[in-house]
C-alpha cells in the first residue's frame, strides 16, 4: 500500500494540538475590517476548534497529523 499524502490546503489551514484538536482559524478576514466594531475585530485572532462532520473530514486530509 502506498503512503499516505498530506492535503497540502488543509495543512496550511488546519493545525492539531498536543491534546489532538484541530484548530482553524476565522475567514474573512483579509480586507474590509476596518468598518466592523473592535470586539468583532478582535475576535479575528483567535483560534476556533473544527466542530463535528468537518473534524472527520480535515483529519482524513491530514493522515499523518501536521509537519511542523
Amino acid at each position: 500500500m502506498p503512503k499516505l499524502k498530506t492535503h497540502k490546503g488543509a495543512a496550511r489551514r488546519f493545525r492539531i494540538t498536543g491534546t489532538g484538536k484541530v484548530r482553524r482559524m476565522k475567514g474573512h478576514r483579509s480586507h474590509l475590517r476596518r468598518k466592523k466594531p473592535a470586539n468583532v475585530r478582535r475576535l479575528y485572532s483567535h483560534k476556533l476548534e473544527v466542530t463535528g462532520g468537518d473534524e472527520k473530514r480535515v483529519r482524513q486530509l491530514l493522515p499523518n497529523g501536521l509537519p511542523d
